[in-house]
């Protein structure tokens, strides 16, 4: 692989020398993500591979072009996972875009996001030079926070080059429960079975209709099954639903009368009661994830969300012009600006990927 690494290097010398812009690509399977890609494709999928995986130490590093199904086979092998459940959003997804959009499943609601389980990061700079960061064991504190800052960054610091993660194994038993109640009524309950001992991985409210995901021991999820099934049914082969809520191909977001529409990704405190815009919602992590499906002003539903200590993106769809990532604050502003003009002072890095440069 040190012939690709010295081919990456060199472009990235040039690039940087006569500011041509770079869109560093893996499987673009998330190229709609964001603001729209700029510059020359940097196609990084010929650099993959696992490097190291450890099952009894739970971690696993691997090189940015590694195709995400692969990752996932290896780990079911061991009966291990991803926890935090990685969108893919199509069948080329690989590590390094995983790792660079930052986005969590379902399961965040319960074990954390993407950025909880990142362990280390190997990152080519502007000068060609490979910085690694943090390590592959917890403990491991030196540069830490780097490797999380580099996560969801899409690519705008730097070419993303190894990955290292804390894996979990995968849960002994699940069962899945549907609930008919209306959305101020699903909100109060999740937020109040989260105060209980329950083995609740996943949630999502939509159109009346609460469903809820239990994993843990069998005898923690029958137990806890007894607590939430009261007025409710069990779910058979659940599995697919939670697939296809973690991809986004339900009827909710891929239905005939709602995909025209711009999807909004609302983050909110989960205590927050129904936030009223016009549209239809599906909410996910206990209250926490408010998907939007509107036509209604940015502006709007952009102080919706601030109203209640939130903020809101425009996930997919709609006039990109209006900014995709909610704007930031003055000095976050500036820091994010300081960020980047450390990282990359020729502005090449997928420039204007979040914000303008």
């Amino acid at each position: 692989m040190q012939h690709l690494l010295s081919q990456f290097r060199e472009r990235i010398i040039a690039a940087c020398a006569d500011k041509t812009p770079l869109n560093f690509r893996g499987g673009g399977s998330k190229d709609w993500y964001g603001q729209v890609p700029q510059g020359e494709i940097f196609d990084t999928r010929d650099y993959r591979g696992i490097v190291a995986y450890e099952p009894t130490e739970l971690v696993i590093t691997a090189r940015c072009g590694t195709p995400l199904s692969e990752i996932d086979a290896v780990l079911s092998a061991q009966h291990q996972m991803l926890a935090f459940e990685p969108p893919y959003f199509g069948a080329s997804a690989t590590i390094g875009g995983m790792f660079a959009a930052g986005l969590s499943g379902p399961r965040r609601q319960s074990v954390g996001a993407l950025r909880d389980f990142v362990l280390g990061a190997v990152l080519m700079d502007r000068k060609g030079e490979a910085l690694r960061f943090g390590g592959q064991v917890m403990k491991n504190v030196a540069g830490y926070d780097m490797p999380r800052l580099l996560s969801g960054s899409l690519g705008t610091l730097g070419l993303i080059l190894e990955v290292s993660l804390k894996v979990l194994p995968k849960p002994f038993a699940e069962a899945s429960v549907r609930l008919m109640m209306d959305e101020r009524e699903a909100i109060t309950q999740l937020n109040a079975w989260a105060t209980k001992p329950l083995p609740i991985s996943a949630s999502a409210w939509h159109d009346g209709v609460l469903l809820v995901r239990l994993s843990g021991a069998h005898a923690a999820v029958q137990a806890a099954c007894r607590v939430i099934a009261d007025g409710g049914v069990l779910v058979d082969d659940a599995e697919g639903l939670w697939i296809s809520l973690r991809e986004q191909s339900n009827q909710f977001f891929m239905g005939d009368d709602q995909y025209s529409k711009p999807l909004w990704r609302l983050s909110v405190p989960p205590l927050t009661p129904p936030i009223k815009l016009k549209g239809e919602q599906l909410i996910e992590w206990g209250g926490a994830q408010r998907w939007l499906r509107s036509d209604a002003d940015p502006a709007v539903i952009r102080a919706a969300a601030a109203q209640v200590g939130g903020h809101a993106s425009l996930f997919r769809g709609g006039d990109k012009s209006v900014g995709v990532f909610h704007p930031l604050s003055p000095a976050i502003a500036k820091i994010h600006r300081r960020l980047k003009n450390t990282f990359d002072p020729s502005g090449v890095f997928n420039p204007g990927r979040m914000y303008a440069n």
